[in-house]
């Protein structure tokens, strides 16, 4: 009798075993699946744009900065487009650190707060986004007095839709880099440069593009003449 007690009490405690297994090898999946929708919003993170190689004199972005700008000296000229006041802010502060002219790139048609309204399908921003045929923008006027005498030339904008803002484009198409040393900046409160230095300097086609620079919208002058200063000029 008490060897069949024994071996009922063994034949119980294997079916509890056996039980205990079998409901955690079906929770496993489920907590695999609450680990992996944790991880999801940094796996959708766009990753930071490579660093493009270095060349002159063929439109594209040059790395090493520092030792470029420093050789090209001479006359500094500080092209700006700005839509709300923070891409000239940083502009006339690189003006100042460097002793360089200032130029602003101005629409024909200036845009109003109703055109920048990008929350607005109908705006005028959000159709010329829509339509990249919208977006060669006429300009006041599209090159400066004495533009053959410059050296360095900083070319400035705000961040639309990851690229540069299209009047910088229209700029850039319309005039002659050969022998300049193009050093782009950006004001966004939340975009990086992104290829936005890149596709102006392949517009050109001419000139040697150097890595550029994007500050925030509330950059301070602290921030812009420490980057100025990298820069050996």
């Amino acid at each position: 009798m008490e060897r069949m007690t024994r071996l009922s009490a063994l034949l119980l405690a294997g079916v509890l075993s056996v039980g205990t297994l079998a409901g955690c090898s079906r929770q496993a999946p489920s907590d695999a699946g609450a680990s992996v929708a944790s991880e999801s919003p940094a796996a959708a993170e766009t990753p930071a744009p490579a660093e493009t190689p270095a060349a002159s004199e063929s439109g594209t972005v040059s790395s090493g900065a520092e030792g470029d700008a420093a050789a090209a000296g001479g006359n500094v000229l500080v092209v700006y487009f700005s839509a709300s006041g923070h891409t000239e802010a940083v502009a006339q502060t690189i003006a100042e650190a460097t002793g360089g002219d200032l130029f602003e790139i101005t629409p024909a048609e200036p845009y109003t707060d109703d055109d920048l309204d990008w929350t607005n399908e109908n705006s005028r921003v959000s159709q010329e986004y829509a339509d990249e045929s919208l977006r060669d923008v006429e300009l006041a006027a599209a090159t400066p007095d004495n533009w053959d005498s410059y050296d360095t030339v900083f070319i400035g904008y705000p961040i639309w839709w990851g690229i540069a803002a299209w009047p910088t484009s229209s700029f850039v198409a319309a005039n002659d880099f050969t022998g300049k040393t193009v050093i782009p900046f950006c004001t966004s409160s939340s975009s990086s440069l992104g290829d936005s230095g890149t596709l102006l300097a392949e517009a050109a086609g001419t000139g040697t593009w150097l890595e550029g620079q994007r500050f925030r919208s509330s950059a301070s002058a602290d921030d812009v003449n420490e980057w100025v200063n990298s820069l050996g000029l």
